[in-house]
């Protein structure tokens, strides 16, 4: 999911299961020898961008190794935005921005190539949140995750947790290597598919990297709990306005990545000649064309079968879900109550779920459309901030 650009199509809610919007088209792949792998968080290149890259200064690629679903090491890359200035006793502090939904196919990710951009509306609103944070004197990281950015490296697994997580993090070692101006304090923070990518990321780093000084997570109308109402779509579903394309596509999207992530499920046992078909097609496609393929199709005529099944939802369960339980730093919860994206009852529920585990979340409501951020917002998020600046970072 992607910042809202306010289209009637991609704001509809999902009776199923929903998630949003904005891609990006990269303009090259590069193929890296299985044998040059290195070990997760290693860097491999590091390409400096002119001032004014994401309307800022101090910008660069950095292409680096991280695993995919089954462990494997893989490629990726990402950029990094340094702040203006001499660092401060320990090092620059560090935000790991996590992206919106950009599609599952190769270069479809704004970060490391925005340029060509399908949603430019779009870039530019998640791009004044990298400012934000830049102009707060942190050191920005942000990943392409898996299969978007310049490596073919197959279809993106799109909301898979594990992967965004350990591409985050692994982004977040790159980036250290290779400046030495960087402290070992960071948080976290994303927005829709993103914010899910940085609840992931904040509850995995207490095992995945207990070498940092991990602060916190800021997660912005994050996608949850689609795991739960997803199940009940079957070949029944009819074609109703609450299911639009931009929902579609969202759940092709998730269907496609589950279909990398977890051969053994055989998804294709799930879906229609038509679906299976589909879901081929969109392997590679940024989320524009990937509206453009579900244009009028329905939930029913993708599945041959209920996705009931308890080995469907078991690893669905454990493909996408947000955990509820078991952090070790704050949560700060940003959630518009009008949001028709990641509907408000999803909202609803993970803050529930939060708050009967005990876990320090700290939910601001705001009444617009996905992903926007009223003052209230950016106040807390001042407050957050401070809090982490607050205390001397950790070299």
């Amino acid at each position: 999911m992607r910042l809202s650009n306010g289209s009637d199509r991609m704001r509809r809610p999902l009776a199923a299961a929903t998630l949003v919007a904005g891609a990006l088209i990269a303009a090259c792949v590069v193929a890296v020898p299985q044998a040059a792998a290195e070990p997760a968080g290693t860097t491999i290149s590091v390409t400096a961008r002119p001032d004014g890259w994401h309307g800022m200064s101090g910008g660069a690629v950095v292409d680096y190794w991280t695993t995919n679903s089954a462990g494997a090491p893989v490629p990726t890359s990402g950029a990094v935005f340094l702040p203006p200035g001499e660092p401060p006793a320990g090092g620059w502090p560090v935000v790991a921005y996590d992206h919106g939904t950009a599609g599952v196919g190769k270069g479809c990710s704004g970060i490391s190539n925005p340029e060509g951009a399908p949603y430019p509306t779009l870039r530019w609103k998640e791009d004044r949140i990298l400012q934000y944070f830049q102009s707060k004197g942190f050191a920005v990281v942000a990943t392409d995750y898996l299969g978007l950015g310049a490596y073919d490296t197959g279809p993106h697994p799109y909301l898979q947790i594990r992967t965004e997580a350990t591409a985050t993090i692994d982004m977040v070692r790159a980036a250290r290597s290779s400046y030495p101006q960087l402290s070992r304090t960071w948080i976290a923070a994303g927005a829709s598919q993103g914010g899910q990518a940085a609840l992931g990321t904040g509850h995995m780093q207490q095992s995945y990297a207990p070498e940092l000084d991990f602060r916190g997570t800021i997660a912005l109308d994050p996608e949850s709990d689609v795991e739960k109402v997803l199940p009940a779509a079957g070949p029944w579903v009819p074609n109703t306005s609450a299911v639009g394309d931009g929902s579609m596509a969202f759940i092709s999207g998730i269907l496609a990545g589950l279909r990398e992530a977890r051969p053994d499920i055989d998804v294709n046992s799930y879906l229609s000649p038509q679906g299976r078909q589909l879901i081929d097609n969109v392997g590679t496609l940024c989320l524009d064309k990937m509206i453009q393929q579900v244009n009028g199709l329905t939930l029913g005529q993708l599945l041959s079968r209920q996705l009931s099944d308890p080995q469907f939802t078991a690893a669905l369960n454990d493909y996408m879900a947000v955990p509820v339980s078991g952090y070790d730093a704050p949560i700060l919860l940003l959630l518009n109550a009008t949001d028709k994206t990641v509907p408000s009852p999803l909202h609803g529920a993970l803050v529930a779920q939060f708050a009967a585990n005990g876990v320090d979340a700290h939910p601001v409501l705001g009444t617009g459309q996905h992903c926007e951020l009223n003052p209230q917002m950016w106040a807390a998020m001042d407050d957050f901030v401070a809090r982490v600046r607050s205390t001397p970072t950790v070299p």
